[in-house]
């Protein structure tokens, strides 16, 4: 199959494309840099120099499949940010991917799109999505999730996987946070890291990715995760422990950091302040929040199962 991958630089995109080009498959992916070009050269892929605003129907070429992994995922960044990438970037590949005469597109979605703040317990594909979240991450992607979906037509399938808390070899995003936290005294837990999760190894989303090239339902969304939940403290503390460091026991009641992330996103906003908060709003949010999914409905359309488990996974990193 000829794949053409946005987002092949980072985590997951980088995943995927090593694994599909191991299984034979024909890949080209976008490029921004000649950093880029060499990263997915050696993964097996052939780089095309576009972006999310340049791309055309030309450089998806005659690609059967269009595999978007591209987001802005960040817990913060220039205001308009997620909007730009996460919506008008997902609305042109969709437009690009029709204009090239692409049968498939699978967009990585997120669990965050269906979060405004509340805990999910053993929550399915039934939860409408949020697009109007308070939190930008999660709006945006609630945003371009409704596009792909609404997309989806005779001749043009499009399918939502919906990952939570990715993480495994290669992690470009939690585990470097945690480690640099860590080493710098600063990382604090909220509510004692009692909130509960669920997770998804990397190894596991590219086996779904994997199975997402020809089953599934047009337009529908999946879940995504490992076998089981886990409290956030014994997830995070394990991941530290692969890096040989203890986290401390420091904690915070959730109603506090709820506000401090607010309050200090206010602060950096109003005062242009360079950096990233200590703390943000939504990062509070995920911290505090139960969030436990049920990914029945991907064991049953895309006829997913977990490839690795949380315990082999984590002995692994």
């Amino acid at each position: 199959m000829r794949i053409f991958v946005t987002g092949a630089s980072g985590f997951v995109g980088g995943a995927a494309t090593r694994a599909l080009v191991a299984d034979g498959h024909e890949l080209r992916a976008m490029s921004r840099s000649d950093r880029s070009d060499r990263r997915i050269r050696s993964l097996g892929a052939e780089p095309v120099r576009c972006d999310l605003e340049t791309i055309t129907a030309d450089n998806i070429g005659d690609c059967e499949t269009v595999l978007h992994c591209a987001a802005f995922v960040e817990a913060w960044g220039p205001k308009d940010a997620w909007h730009e990438i996460n919506v008008l970037g997902t609305r042109t590949m969709l437009d690009r991917a029709v204009a090239a005469g692409v049968s498939r597109f699978i967009h990585i979605g997120t669990e965050a799109a269906i979060c405004h703040g509340q805990h999910l317990h053993n929550a399915d594909e039934s939860v409408p999505l949020a697009p109007d979240s308070p939190y930008p991450y999660c709006a945006t992607k609630a945003q371009a999730e409704q596009l792909v979906r609404d997309a989806d037509r005779d001749g043009f399938t499009t399918l939502v996987l919906r990952p939570r808390f990715v993480w495994g070899p290669g992690d470009t995003t939690l585990l470097p946070m945690i480690e640099a936290m860590a080493k710098s005294g600063k990382w604090t837990w909220i509510n004692q890291g009692r909130a509960m999760t669920s997770t998804t190894h990397i190894a596991n989303l590219v086996h779904a990715i994997e199975m997402a090239l020809t089953e599934g339902t047009g337009g529908a969304a999946y879940f995504i995760v490992d076998d089981g939940t886990i409290r956030m403290k014994d997830m995070i503390s394990a991941m530290a422990q692969s890096r040989s460091l203890k986290l401390p026991e420091t904690s915070i009641p959730g109603w506090l950091g709820d506000g401090l992330g607010r309050t200090m996103e206010a602060i950096w906003r109003t005062f242009n302040l360079s950096g990233d908060p200590p703390l943000t709003a939504h990062a509070a949010m995920v911290m505090s929040r139960d969030c436990t999914l049920n990914g029945n409905k991907a064991w049953s359309e895309l006829h997913y199962r977990p490839v690795i488990s949380r315990a082999e996974g984590l002995a692994g990193l």
